[in-house]
């Protein structure tokens, strides 16, 4: 269902020619840059947590991670994930397949700085076995993202 949900919002935008489904699994970082053959870094991993009782989406780079203390100063609380078992029930996708696209209406997406730095990236597109290559401003545009935030670092 999930896969079918982002699929019919990024056609809304004309970008679901660009979706990408593999016979492996995609579902973390390394296996999605294997399955697309691409580098880590350009993984859109799409973070979900839990700030004051809603989910919201953070998409951030395959190379980055939750800086706590980021998080806190833009949100006004601790980094607190949607425990596995609640993700799909809270965002409208399981885990290992998240992505800002056809997702849940109270659920918000932030983009982090972190993807700026690349001209194409790779989402997931709701399943743990599928991906859509993106420009940033597509990201922006296909994300309906609600602002750019700084809430994470590089995985040393």
């Amino acid at each position: 269902m999930s896969f079918a949900a982002a699929k019919e919002h990024l056609k809304k935008y004309g970008l679901e020619s660009r979706i990408m489904e593999f016979d492996v699994s995609s579902a973390t970082v390394s296996e999605a840059a294997k399955a697309i053959n691409c580098k880590e870094e350009e993984i859109v991993k799409t973070l979900s947590f839990i700030v004051n009782g809603r989910p919201i989406l953070i998409a951030a780079s395959g190379d980055s991670k939750i800086d706590n203390a980021k998080f806190k100063a833009k949100f006004q609380t601790k980094a607190k994930m949607i425990p596995f078992d609640e993700v799909e029930k809270m965002t409208g996708h399981a885990a290992g397949g998240v992505c800002p696209f056809g997702i849940n209406e109270e659920a918000e997406v932030y983009l982090d700085i972190s993807l700026k730095q690349f001209a194409t990236v790779y989402p997931a597109c709701g399943s743990s076995n599928s991906a859509v290559k993106l420009t940033v401003n597509e990201l922006e545009t296909a994300s309906c993202y609600k602002k750019w935030v700084d809430v994470c670092k590089k995985i040393q």
